[in-house]
């Protein structure tokens, strides 16, 4: 029992649900268990300091909400919630980017499209906001967070749906690692919290590679592209180590799907020769700039190219990361499990996981009893003691039991 869970004088703001569609149902159920045990410690906790947790449905089997979203032959959908929510803080959530869900239309089967798993989550938002006490959304992919700005003649998707959300009665928006949180901009009276899984993936590294010297002789974080900057400056700086980046030359004079093409990579910053190269982003779409980013690198003589990225979505499959591990310009993969990854991505030699449940079950706890999540947003000092714990090399089952 860990008591950084134990909430000894304050009480939930309402009793809780958690309404997962069928898109995030296995990460959520994950979520749920290790809330059930929080707050089991809860209670055995409080009964051993003798004070009365007096408040009903705080410990219960699950937290998990029967919801649904189902469809007409016509491909139409309504949501449906099959238990009450009245007085509820309830938290809705959906992976937008689980294209492994189809639906029928006229007897065609289509694959569920961020758009699709967007309408279905206003629709549980719809049947259950007049009720619910609170209803907070977590899109641990901002849905349409790559369309952040404006650059010519086009929408802004992105600004767009969170103030719809928050015009439907939605008093919190959860993501993680948007692409650029600055689109947080378009509802400045309203939350929107914007989490990092830093913690997370040196937890995974340090856990999988015992090998590792944490030194500026021996470690480098890079940045693939100028976007990806402030991720690898604070990871750089966390781990006492150089930061070098790359930017992109683009041909501006075409575009093909839907974006202008690379025309190369120019690197910035000290020698990567000998050196294990650690490349942080927010995503691997088609893994055509990681892979360019990590093969350059190689040509310039690292040792070990790590990729952490918080997620991977693959969208032109594995098989250039397969040819490109067995060629020695890429040793593994890091993502995390906020969105959908199939079954062949898990079995990969090259792939390694990230697991963020209990990281967004502490989040909901937080919330759920209004108490600070600063600690969630900068988790500083916790990555400091882990490289501390990793660096004395304190035993490998301090590492199976942290956060």
């Amino acid at each position: 029992m860990s008591n950084n869970y134990v909430m000894t004088d304050v009480l939930p703001v309402a009793p809780l649900k958690i309404a997962a569609l069928k898109s995030s149902r296995p990460l959520a159920e994950k979520i749920n268990d290790h809330i059930v045990q929080f707050r089991k410690n809860d209670t055995e906790e409080l009964i051993r300091r003798k004070k009365d947790l007096n408040y009903r449905g705080y410990n219960v089997d699950s937290y998990l909400l029967q919801c649904d979203c189902p469809r007409f032959g016509t491909g139409e959908a309504k949501g449906e919630i099959h238990e009450s929510v009245r007085g509820c803080d309830l938290y809705a959530m959906v992976d937008i980017m689980n294209y492994s869900i189809t639906y029928k239309v006229s007897g065609f089967t289509n694959h569920m499209s961020p758009d699709d798993h967007y309408q279905d989550l206003k629709r549980i938002i719809g049947a259950t906001v007049a009720t619910a006490h609170r209803v907070n959304v977590i899109l641990p992919f901002l849905y349409e967070g790559r369309q952040h700005k404006r650059t010519k003649r086009e929408s802004l998707d992105c600004a767009m749906a969170l103030e719809e959300l928050v015009r439907m009665g939605v008093a919190n928006i959860i993501t993680f690692d948007a692409h650029d949180p600055r689109v947080q901009n378009a509802i400045p009276l309203h939350g929107f919290d914007n989490f990092m899984p830093t913690y997370q993936f040196i937890q995974t590294l340090f856990r999988h590679d015992r090998t590792l010297k944490i030194d500026k002789e021996h470690l480098m974080v890079i940045s693939p592209d100028e976007g990806a900057m402030s991720r690898a400056v604070y990871l750089a700086n966390n781990l006492s180590v150089d930061m070098g980046m790359f930017y992109k030359r683009r041909d501006y004079s075409r575009v093909i799907n839907g974006r202008n093409p690379i025309v190369a990579h120019e690197f910035l910053g000290s020698s990567v020769e000998g050196k294990t190269v650690l490349i942080i982003d927010d995503m691997i779409a088609s893994g055509e700039s990681m892979l360019d980013t990590a093969r350059a690198l190689k040509e310039r003589k690292a040792k070990k190219i790590i990729i952490c990225c918080t997620f991977g979505l693959f969208t032109s499959g594995l098989d250039k990361f397969d040819e490109f591990y067995h060629k020695g310009y890429i040793d593994y993969v890091i993502t995390t499990n906020l969105n959908y990854r199939p079954q062949e991505l898990l079995d990969r030699p090259w792939y390694m996981e990230a697991d963020m449940s209990k990281y967004l079950a502490t989040i909901i706890n937080c919330l759920n009893h209004d108490v600070s999540i600063s600690t969630a947003l900068n988790p500083t000092k916790k990555i400091q003691k882990l490289v501390r714990q990793y660096q004395n090399n304190d035993g490998y089952e301090y590492f199976q039991t942290i956060i």
